[in-house]
């Protein structure tokens, strides 16, 4: 099928590969840095054309586009953007969200409405706090688009239709994840009156063709394409380690969750990726780091010289409070204290067993609801660190992998330009992807090297032990 491209339009910079439409192999690569300051979608645009100079997208069939999916376009009936683009998520986000939630009558109207509870930095909640903040900007919006959504109409041409697909739509806060529809109402709850939202196409169906021929896939959000790019399938699970983390999991079926821990999104292919967060990881490590004086790397070495279950120590990793278990108010907790535990070496490994215990407490939220998880992808600087790979795999109950580094996103995103180039060619059908492998990386399993269980059974006790101090001092935290 020849070459297909992926843009990543993240919030700092355009990434672009270029792949073998048939083998995934990429062949090529650009990028450009966005300018400073406030984003702005014109700012994406110019970026998006520095990415690709230098013929970077010479001979390429397709385009397929994935961005930040929490960037926000609200445009005039002009077409322009009211304000530069809303992105992230603050105390003013978090206090719009508690606000919609009482709006619609509480979190079981929205999980029986969209599947899930608001969230901070969702568009419904960017709706809400322009509404509250820039009352002239917000009347002047007749419609509302996603970054990747803006971006795949710029390259159309500006069309008269907007599109999107049900991976991006699944993030905004209005599109059902169970009866798979936009829920127009509640776009106009969030910003006070209606607003014309995109069409929602299916995983391979194309949004068009640039004035040049070139085929444009549906596009989606940044998560979406990660997972598709990392060729992940049911039994999968992705960890992000960042100084939050998250655990997303591939799942055949829409989960309602009143609770809103679980937030309901679609993936890029036809299923469901409902995801769990949790405010707490590698600001576990680096804060235990800073304190014994030393660096992530020195702090694995450490951790590995102590042994499971840290000499009875356990760290509760809750230092910024946590959303998973609902614990806002929350510090952490240093338990087990002996003499003979006050070293270093079993601090560094409580800091690791905390951090990863809590992620897997995220992980069985999921498993909880039939979610199944047999393969761990751990994404983050933090995943390769030793300590890590060695207590992940127990932990998680769960082979473990350490994909090599790529641009995941970008290649989920030239993946499905692929597709839908492979649909409109005759030689791929909407049901099945393209066969490109999953990402290369090392793999670590459970079991010790001779098959035994002997990890599997270390990990149960570790994890029973940190169960027991966190249901001491929070008890109830998971009902």
């Amino acid at each position: 099928m020849g070459l297909v491209a992926g843009l990543d339009s993240s919030s700092a910079y355009t990434r672009i590969v270029v792949c073998d439409a048939d083998t995934g192999d990429v062949v090529r690569h650009g990028h450009a840095e966005h300018p400073e300051g406030e984003s702005t979608p014109e700012a994406w645009l110019l970026s998006l054309g520095e990415a690709a100079d230098g013929g970077v997208l010479e001979d390429v069939s397709a385009i397929g586009v994935a961005a930040q999916q929490h960037g926000v376009v609200a445009l005039s009936a002009e077409g322009t953007p009211v304000r530069p683009a809303l992105t992230g998520g603050d105390e003013r986000t978090q206090a719009a969200a508690l606000g919609l939630v009482d709006a619609l009558g509480g979190r079981a109207a929205w999980a029986e409405a969209v599947g899930s509870v608001p969230q901070p930095g969702q568009p419904v909640t960017q709706l809400r706090r322009l509404a509250r903040e820039e009352p002239e900007a917000a009347q002047r919006t007749t419609a509302v688009l996603q970054a990747q959504d803006w971006l795949v109409w710029q390259l159309l041409g500006r069309p008269q239709r907007w599109t999107t697909d049900r991976g991006g739509a699944s993030s905004t806060g209005y599109w059902s994840s169970l009866s798979e529809t936009w829920r127009h109402e509640l776009a106009e709850l969030a910003i006070g009156h209606p607003v014309a939202l995109p069409d929602v196409l299916g995983p391979a169906e194309p949004a068009g063709r640039t004035p040049e021929g070139l085929l444009i896939s549906a596009g989606t959000g940044d998560t979406m394409a990660a997972a598709f790019g990392l060729g992940v399938g049911p039994g999968d699970a992705v960890v992000s380690l960042g100084a939050s983390a998250s655990v997303c999991a591939v799942h055949d079926e829409a989960l309602t969750d009143p609770s809103g821990t679980i937030t309901g999104y679609a993936d890029a292919t036809g299923r469901h990726l409902p995801v769990v967060r949790t405010l707490n990881a590698t600001r576990v490590l680096r804060g235990t780091a800073e304190l014994l004086g030393t660096d992530l790397a020195g702090l694995s070495e450490l951790a590995l010289r102590s042994t499971p279950g840290a000499h009875g120590l356990v760290l509760l990793p809750y230092l910024a409070g946590e959303r998973t278990p609902e614990l806002p108010h929350s510090a952490g907790t240093l338990a087990g204290i002996r003499r003979e535990s006050m070293k270093p070496e079993h601090l560094a490994r409580a800091a690791f067993e905390g951090m990863l215990c809590g992620i897997a407490d995220a992980a069985d939220v999921l498993r909880g609801r039939g979610v199944r998880i047999d393969r761990v992808f751990l994404l983050g600087a933090a995943a390769a660190l030793p300590a890590v790979k060695a207590l992940a795999p127990a932990l998680f109950g769960a082979e473990a992998v350490i994909p090599a580094p790529a641009d995941y996103i970008a290649i989920g995103a030239a993946r499905q330009a692929a597709w839908a180039q492979g649909v409109f060619d005759g030689v791929l059908t909407p049901d099945a992807p393209p066969p490109w492998p999953s990402a290369a990386g090392e793999t670590l399993s459970p079991g010790d090297k001779d098959g035994q269980d002997d990890r599997d059974a270390v990990g149960t006790a570790v994890r029973r032990q940190f169960a027991a101090v966190r249901d001491e001092i929070h008890p109830g935290a998971f009902g």
